[in-house]
């Protein structure tokens, strides 16, 4: 409770402030509180702190940052403990491995890696931590009580993205337990890369592998932030963190399923640059459609459109029923001015996080799952990048892959025929509103049969003028241009009319 009060003050004083003007000391002071307390409460507890790292939408800014810190090292269990659950999913050990190291070479929140050969190849077994299954619906039921009632406490804005952050976390920590989904992702993945060149991932040995178990080649290199071992090997980090970041926005832009936990520990580096990656646990997955969503997205963020903005917010389920169109967006400009106050090309990776950090906190917002784990993916890779230190602008990578893709042409023809659509309805709309223009339609007819009322004329064009300058106003808040060719129409409209009385 003495932590969710404090999150309670700071995150009302930040969203008010807007990150300006606060008291850093104190926010990190309890931020780092909550660091310790959730490595204190356990594995489970380790895996939500990741989590709410990168929800930017939750929490503010130096509670991110602490959080980002969170390493997901637990004290492997003994190989006593672990053995039973090997025998029991593949049968005596002595059958399987010609050798086993007892000693784990990692431990983590759900499972332990030990070194093996099997035939002569060396492995990685990857093992289920002893009656983690328990421990996880033990906490989980806990979770679900005690985060609705402490959200009570700070924002009710704040429900909406809790919630949903739960549900996704619940489903994610699932999915991460269960090591055949964690096979068919890297296989998946493996297979997108299989001509892509200077990208390693590990094959897995089905024959070894289980629910529990998942046994795949041994492929060690550079951990991707050692940067003493990459200079001695005379690897080019700039070339590096350059291929990083078009390996896994090309997962993102290209494929359906990419990589979303790319922090240092999962992913290595060859003596010839190449990268090896390693933990396909947690992974998101973007159709073709949500995937043109998220660039319309990015595209009215950089083009400085609110409108446009909303538009594919509202697309990509983060808007909330019966939200206030007119306030959300002029929130999101005052935050994309800010954004825009400095240096451009610096601010693209965190466009998306700056602007959650700033907008989305003050409204009733849901991050969809995939879209949370996109951020995660690029707060991540941007961590890899501050610790190099090197001469990188992400706009010029992330541009070359839409320009090869031909992704930016899709997504502006998904925006003409979205606009086209909102036009339609508005003018439907207007028609329901106006129930003079089925007077109109019967004037028009009798006018037809009976010529001699020009004063008709002068009625049917006031009426139609007057109901194409309402549904142009309706559609000039999502396509403006639109709404001004239409509201010029209506003047013609109404010109014409007189023209014809004058007849």
């Amino acid at each position: 409770m003495p932590l969710v009060l404090a999150l309670r003050k700071d995150r009302r004083e930040w969203v008010r402030r807007e990150g300006k003007n606060v008291n850093l000391s104190r926010y990190q002071k309890n931020a780092r509180k909550a660091l310790k307390t959730f490595v204190s409460m356990g594995p489970v507890y380790i895996k939500l702190g990741q989590w709410l790292s990168s929800r930017a939408d939750i929490l503010p800014q130096p509670y991110l940052e602490e959080l980002a810190k969170l390493q997901d090292e637990v004290p492997a269990a003994p190989f006593d403990k672990v053995k039973p659950i090997i025998e029991n999913d593949l049968g005596p050990i002595e059958r399987n491995f010609e050798y086993i190291d007892k000693n784990a070479i990692s431990g983590a929140s759900l499972g332990q890696v030990h070194r093996a050969k099997i035939k002569g190849q060396d492995v990685i077994v990857k093992i289920k931590r002893p009656g983690i299954e328990q421990v996880v619906e033990k906490d989980i039921k806990v979770l679900k009580k005690i985060i609705p009632f402490a959200m009570r406490f700070v924002d009710p804005n704040l429900r909406y993205s809790a919630e949903a952050m739960l549900s996704q976390f619940i489903e994610t920590i699932h999915e991460e337990m269960d090591y055949r989904i964690e096979s068919e992702n890297l296989k998946t993945i493996r297979r997108n890369f299989r001509d892509y060149p200077k990208v390693i991932i590990p094959s897995i040995l089905d024959d070894y592998s289980s629910k529990n178990i998942l046994t795949m080649e041994y492929l060690p290199g550079i951990k991707i932030t050692n940067v003493k071992a990459l200079d001695e090997a005379g690897i080019n980090r700039e070339q590096l963190v350059v291929r990083a970041h078009k390996v896994f926005f090309t997962m993102l832009l290209r494929h359906e399923i990419f990589h979303a936990d790319p922090h240092p520990g999962n992913i290595s580096v060859t003596n010839d640059g190449s990268l090896i990656l390693y933990d396909f646990g947690m992974v998101g997955k973007l159709d073709t459609k949500t995937r043109l969503k998220l660039i319309r997205l990015y595209l009215a963020l950089v083009e400085k459109d609110p409108s446009r903005t909303v538009n594919a917010m509202d697309d990509l389920g983060m808007l909330m029923p019966g939200y206030d169109r007119g306030i959300i967006e002029q929130g999101i400009g005052l935050s994309i001015q800010a954004m825009y106050g400095t240096k451009v090309d610096r601010m693209e990776v965190r466009a998306l996080m700056d602007l959650a950090n700033k907008t989305m906190s003050r409204f009733p917002f849901k991050l969809p799952k995939h879209l949370a784990l996109y951020m995660r993916m690029a707060s991540i890779l941007e961590g890899i990048y501050l610790t190099h230190k090197v001469n990188f602008r992400f706009i010029g990578v992330l541009q070359n892959i839409l320009e090869e893709e031909n992704i930016v042409k899709d997504a502006y023809i998904e925006e003409i025929k979205l606009a086209f659509n909102r036009f339609v309805k508005s003018v439907d709309a207007t028609i329901a509103v106006v129930p003079e223009i089925r007077k109109f339609l019967d004037d028009t007819k009798r006018m037809r049969e009976n010529p001699s009322k020009p004063r008709y004329t002068l009625l049917a064009g006031s009426i139609m003028s007057a109901a194409v300058f309402v549904g142009s106003t309706i559609l000039y808040t999502t396509n403006s241009l639109m709404g001004e060719m239409g509201m010029i129409g209506s003047v013609v409209i109404m010109g014409a009319a007189i023209a014809a009385k004058g007849r």
